[in-house]
């Protein structure tokens, strides 16, 4: 419950197709946040490598993050 579902990927991959739900927050913004501290967040990128740089800034930021790995892993629908 409160959990943010955050894509790391930059802007215009964001268009191309995302999971439904989640908000856009690119890995070279990613120091600027400004996010509930209490809620968890669940980083996804293309691959999982994106999200994993951007979980280990966040947790020095003093969030509680998961990286959850690739949307190219994603079976679901895509959101344009």
């Amino acid at each position: 419950p409160g959990a943010i579902l955050v894509d790391v990927r930059e802007d215009d991959e964001f268009r191309s197709g995302h999971i439904p739900g989640a908000v856009s927050i690119p890995l070279s913004r990613i120091n600027t946040i400004s996010l509930p501290k209490d809620a968890p967040l669940f980083l996804y990128c293309l691959r999982g490598s994106r999200s994993k740089r951007a979980a280990k800034i966040l947790k020095q930021m003093g969030y509680t993050v998961k990286s959850i790995g690739g949307i190219s892993g994603y079976k679901g629908e895509v959101e344009r």
